[in-house]
């Protein structure tokens, strides 16, 4: 299958997780200078060099090819080791440019939506925007700790793939912790048949990032930092949720980027990104 090399602006990370396959991986997405979205594999971000560890909003190049046993349109095998990192987009004049590479993804207002656009033409990948979010649910994850199945995931691909000896495999498992709590938007849609209402897990790395540090800075009362956060402060904003679907349940959707704009006055024009 031929390869290329492709200019990625990243949208999305989600929080590690173990894999069969390829370490421990993250979802990664972007959209390509030619605006087409992009699902990248296998990202152990965590292992990358320090020079390679690129942030949400940054430009990178890599080489791609379109995935062998993925058929969903915009997921790509990444070379890992070709990972170039550059500019990141700032937040100047309320997003400007961020807004200008927002408005080329593929943008839906429900589920049922994007799961028509799924069926017509594969889409697996877009924004959603729904009518509203109504709260913020926490729920007590299934498992509080990787599994043994997973532990065992965690530290084998490590040493077979000669990243770590047996020793350091496994204290770089315990530094991946897991997060205990399961976080979902409560959202309704407006739709021709009225208000539907759904939940959408949040994988965003960003999020699962921001609880440890309120347990670190709170401890027992990590959930007010975490819902002023998530359930106040970016409710403010013009909040829009990037999401993916899973490869083995495509009907399925999870939030895998919080992407939140500041509210403008839409009479006020936006300065145009100069290019």
């Amino acid at each position: 299958m031929p390869t290329q090399i492709e200019q990625i602006l990243i949208l999305a990370k989600t929080y590690p997780s173990p894999s069969a396959s390829y370490v421990e991986t993250s979802c990664v997405a972007g959209i390509t200078e030619q605006g087409e979205m992009r699902r990248l594999y296998p990202v152990p971000f965590r292992l990358l060099k320090d020079n390679q560890q690129f942030q949400k909003w940054q430009w990178i190049e890599v080489r791609t090819e379109k995935a062998r046993a993925d058929h969903r349109p915009e997921s790509h095998r990444v070379f890992v080791d070709t990972i170039n990192c550059y500019h990141r987009i700032d937040t100047k004049n309320a997003w400007c440019e961020r807004r200008h590479w927002l408005a080329k993804i593929p943008t839906y207002s429900s589920a049922e939506e994007i799961n028509q656009a799924r069926e017509k033409c594969g889409v697996s990948m877009a924004l959603l925007k729904p009518a509203s979010i109504e709260s913020l649910e926490i729920q007590k994850a299934r498992n509080s700790d990787w599994t043994d199945d997973e532990k065992v995931k965690l530290i084998k691909d490590q040493i077979q793939g000669n990243l770590f000896s047996e020793h350091d495999a496994t204290k770089e498992m315990h530094q991946l912790r897991k997060v205990p709590f399961d976080f979902y938007y409560n959202v309704t849609y407006q739709t021709p048949n009225g208000i539907v209402r759904d939940k959408l897990k949040i994988i965003d790395w960003e999020a699962c990032a921001l609880y440890w540090n309120c347990v670190r800075s709170h401890g027992p009362e990590w959930q007010t930092p975490f819902r002023e956060r998530l359930e106040e402060k970016l409710l403010r904003n013009d909040l829009q949720l990037l999401v993916g679907n899973q490869h083995r349940f495509q009907s399925q959707w999870l939030i895998i980027s919080l992407i939140y704009p500041p509210k403008i006055d839409t009479s006020t024009p936006l300065q145009q990104p100069l290019f």
